[in-house]
């Protein structure tokens, strides 16, 4: 069968692959997209950001995308040993870090050959260069295909325990933060009458959006090391479950512009096994499973190692999970398109 013929167009074509992980999907573009300017990634984030917003547009809000979308940039990293950089791209903005997107691009460089496979053993290296830092995953190999990925975080850590805060409709409420690439707030769902598995969406969404925007607006939040990752990502509502138990614990996580993770949220899960660690509810290689409260889909995760980030006690986090191919696509642009920057409605 020959190729799909593109339709007739004037604008760049962009390439991309479809994966999911737990749910989540993720988009990486494999040509179309300009070489970002820049000496460091984090300044190559800020290029696209500033100068290219367009591309971000164009992949994932609508048409071609939905709300919900997600998607990777790989652009050059000046990490020593880096395989590749990531740029992670959702449709309000960009990320600092994406735990199902970096298990989606270990398989995604084995198999497209950035990588090659490791001869000698199961688990294949990919070092990846993330806005927050470098991440290490490990890609499980098995007649010739590639499978689960595992990967050890950048220095996960609790930045402040039982935070008061003033949630408009539901009151004054205790929230934890804690930061796994990404900041989180983190609040049992029973709080709010809801169950992360069972109520609705949209309720469940409602209240973690409610709790982000009031831990936004009272508490000023400040990384040991880079101004650039003080920022709230999200609120990850849990089931409350937070003593080591070999079942599983569910939680959903709402982040960016009220986008809802399908998965159980890698650096989330992340973020969550370092508050834990740092509660003394569960030990060095003690491995936990997290599911996700919109999907089911199961993460696991353990905390390997402490270390430090800047003044603060850390720890290093395994997360294992795995992500499917859903597709392959070449994206056009008519420049006479009024809509060819994309659009979302609300």
């Amino acid at each position: 069968m020959s190729a799909v013929k593109l339709p007739p167009h004037d604008g760049p074509v962009l390439s991309v692959v479809d994966m999911h992980t737990g749910g989540e999907p993720v988009r990486i573009v494999l040509s179309g997209a300009p070489v970002p300017e820049g000496g460091s990634l984090l300044e190559r984030r800020r290029w696209l950001r500033d100068k290219a917003d367009w591309l971000r547009r164009l992949l994932l809000l609508e048409p071609r995308g939905h709300r919900d979308m997600y998607g990777v940039l790989l652009v050059p990293s000046e990490e020593p040993g880096a395989h590749l950089g990531a740029v992670f791209i959702h449709t309000e903005g960009y990320s600092t870090m994406c735990g199902h997107a970096v298990i989606a691009l270990g398989r995604f460089a084995v198999d497209y050959g950035i990588v090659p496979r490791a001869p000698g053993g199961p688990d294949t290296p990919v070092r990846i260069h993330c806005p927050c830092g470098p991440v290490q995953a490990y890609v499980s190999t098995s007649g010739g295909r590639s499978g689960a990925v595992r990967f050890h975080s950048v220095p996960a850590f609790t930045l402040a325990t039982d935070v008061s805060v003033e949630v408009p409709g539901y009151g004054k409420l205790v929230v934890d933060i804690a930061y796994g690439g990404a900041f989180y707030a983190f609040v049992s769902a029973e709080r709010f009458g809801l169950d992360v598995c069972t109520s609705k969406t949209r309720d469940l969404v409602d209240v973690a959006a409610a709790v982000t925007a009031s831990v936004k607006e009272q508490v000023k939040l400040a990384h040991p090391e880079n101004d650039e990752m003080a920022f709230l990502y999200g609120t990850i509502l849990t089931d409350g479950n937070d003593g080591y138990s070999e079942q599983p614990t569910a939680n959903i996580c709402v982040f960016a512009d009220s986008q809802v993770d399908r998965s159980p949220t890698g650096s989330g899960v992340t973020a969550r096994i370092a508050l834990q660690y740092h509660k003394g509810l569960i030990q060095l290689d003690q491995t936990r499973s997290f599911r996700s409260g919109a999907t089911d889909s199961v993460f696991t995760g353990k905390a390997v190692k402490e270390t430090t980030c800047g003044n603060l006690k850390a720890v290093i986090v395994e997360v294992s999970g795995q992500a499917f191919y859903t597709g392959a696509s070449s994206f056009v642009l008519e420049n006479e398109d009024t809509l060819k920057n994309g659009f979302l409605l609300k």
